[in-house]
Formats: structure tokens, C-alpha cells, sequence
């Protein structure tokens, strides 16, 4: 990815979103000719030169210290996840060449992570990385996400198969908009995080070849990646339509693995008393095997993926839904 360009068109981008009057300048009803504040009311804002902060939105950051980027952080108004991804296109844009060409994030999900999802028999639980790739699950993960699993099965039995991936089963799979029926706000943040993730990992080649699919294949996420939003995702609800067992809306929280960079553990959890809850027993019922063949690590647990899984069976569409259209 090209890091000039990208702190460019993000510096821009977060530029024009922010009004005269948000920023406490005067505009006195002077017709503007660009959106949100010209760079010379940054500049102001942010006490440097506007030549300084010019050169800084023509991308050579190199160099610049925290401080002043603060400060522009501070003029901009950036949010938490804003702050951080600028920090992140500094420090990779300041990078030696040599040590540009990092090593790749680990895909291989620890035996002892992997027992810990199948400790969690009452609990979605998965194991995934910045690109959205899902590298482990529990019995009740795959289950749930049927649908994503399913759609990254090979085409033919000999075809190499491919890790599951919610971006590309949200852009790509037609029925991701009945599965999710909060559809285009998922997008827009699976392309946020997709985004703080090339801020960090900007060399990440599976990444890079990603975002150019997606961008190619999907017009909605090339308007989306165009925006250069991101987001930091820790802790919300997220609602489903799954095909077995109906409508479910869920509490997740993420807990970042520290002993392998780049992997997170994602839990999903029904309020108690709640008809989510009841979906989700349904559901845990349906999935669970005969018990001679439930081992710890194998495919009734946490165990890597791709691999065998409960299959999700067709149910009832909800036509109320609009499928999207990927253009």
C-alpha cells in the first residue's frame, strides 16, 4: 500500500468533516470552495506552519514527532481508533526498508487456546486476526456462523480450501444480507477494522490481496475503503437471522491475545432470560455430536479451520429482507 497516499487521502478525509463552527472558527457566511476547514485553520489550530502542515498532508510524515501529530490529531478532532491509525501510518511510513518485510501474523491457533474454546461449551467463542479470517471456533461458533463456513468450502472436493472470512463472505455471498439484518452497518465496520488493520500491517501481503478482491468484486466495499474510516471494535451487539435458529441478538466482547500478535478472541453471549437465549440453547442442542465422538481439539470443539462442521440446513427466508447486489 502506498503510505503516502493513504496519509494524504486520510488527513483530507478527516479535513472536511470537520465544520468552521465545530472547530470554534467564525466563518461569517463566506461561501467555502472545499468541505469542512482549509488547511490553513488546521495549521492555526494545530500551531504550526501551514507549509508544515502541508507537507505533512502531502504525506512526508517521516519524522515528525508525536507531538506535533497530537496536535494535528487534537485540530482534527480525531476519535480513539482515528488517533491510533494516524500514529500507525507515521510509525510504518517511518520504518527502515529493512524491517518493512515483517514476518506474517500467525495462523496457527495455540493447543491451549484451542482447549480454551472447548472449555466454553455455554458460549460462541472464536479465534480470528485483523483480516477477518477466522481461525478457530468452538462446536457453537461453527454453528452459528454456518453460513460464513459454508461459503468458504472449496468447489471441488481436490480445490485448496480457504480460511473463512467475514469480509469476504459480507461483500461476496448475496445471502450475508439475510444472515445479518443489520447488513450495511456490519460492512461499514468490518471495512473500518479492515482499515486499521493496513495501518498497522501495511506489508501484509493476504491483506493487501483482500482489499484488491474486495475492491474489484464489490462496489459498495470500494466506496467504503475509499472513506478511510476506522474503527477500534471491542464490545457491542450484533443481530442475526440464522437459518436454523431464527432471530438472535447477541453480546460480544474481544480479547486480544497477547502471546500471539494479531489474534483476538471474540465471545458472543444471550442476555440471561432473553429469547436470544433460548435460540441460542436451540441452537447449541442442534450442533452438539453423538457424545462418543466429542474430543477436546477435534472438530466438536475449538479446533482450526477449515474443518468439519455442524452444517447449517436451509430454513425459512425472511422476505422482508433486501439481499444486497455486489456490483
Amino acid at each position: 500500500m502506498d503510505r503516502k497516499n493513504d496519509i494524504r487521502e486520510f488527513l483530507i478525509s478527516r479535513r472536511a468533516k470537520i465544520s468552521p463552527e465545530q472547530a470554534g472558527i467564525p466563518s461569517y457566511g463566506e461561501l467555502r470552495r472545499v468541505p469542512g476547514l482549509r488547511r490553513e485553520e488546521v495549521a492555526q489550530l494545530a500551531g504550526v506552519s501551514t507549509d508544515y502542515y502541508t507537507r505533512l498532508e502531502r504525506g512526508s510524515i517521516r519524522g515528525v514527532s508525536d507531538s506535533v501529530l497530537e496536535a494535528v490529531a487534537s485540530a482534527l478532532q480525531l476519535d480513539e481508533a482515528e488517533r491510533a491509525h494516524l500514529m500507525d501510518l507515521a510509525r510504518t511510513a517511518s520504518e527502515p526498508s529493512r524491517r518493512m518485510a515483517r514476518r506474517p501474523p500467525q495462523l496457527r491457533v495455540r493447543p491451549g487456546v484451542l482447549r480454551l474454546l472447548d472449555g466454553m461449551t455455554g458460549v460462541v467463542a472464536m479465534v480470528q486476526n485483523g483480516r477477518s479470517d477466522v481461525l478457530a471456533a468452538n462446536l457453537l461458533g461453527r454453528a452459528l456462523y454456518g453460513p460464513v463456513f459454508t461459503f468458504a468450502e472449496p468447489p471441488a472436493p481436490d480445490a485448496p480450501g480457504l480460511l473463512p472470512n467475514q469480509a469476504r463472505y459480507l461483500f461476496l455471498d448475496p445471502g450475508a444480507a439475510d444472515f445479518y439484518p443489520d447488513w450495511r452497518a456490519i460492512a461499514a465496520t468490518t471495512v473500518a477494522m479492515l482499515r486499521s488493520e493496513a495501518g498497522r500491517n501495511p506489508h501484509d501481503r493476504s491483506l493487501n490481496e483482500l482489499v484488491g478482491e474486495l475492491t474489484t468484486r464489490s462496489g459498495l466495499f470500494a466506496a467504503l475503503w475509499a472513506g478511510h474510516d476506522v474503527r477500534i471494535h471491542t464490545t457491542g451487539t450484533k443481530r442475526f437471522h440464522h437459518p436454523v435458529a431464527g432471530d438472535l441478538s447477541l453480546q460480544y466482547e474481544t480479547l486480544d491475545l497477547p502471546g500471539d500478535e494479531g489474534q483476538t478472541l471474540f465471545t458472543f453471549t444471550a442476555e440471561s432470560g432473553s429469547a436470544s437465549e433460548n435460540a441460542l440453547a436451540f441452537l447449541a442442542s442442534w450442533a452438539a455430536p453423538p457424545p462418543e465422538t466429542t474430543t477436546a481439539g477435534g472438530p466438536a470443539g475449538g479446533y482450526p479451520v477449515p474443518g468439519t462442521r455442524p452444517r447449517a440446513q436451509p430454513g425459512t427466508h425472511n422476505p422482508g429482507k433486501t439481499e444486497p447486489t455486489h456490483d
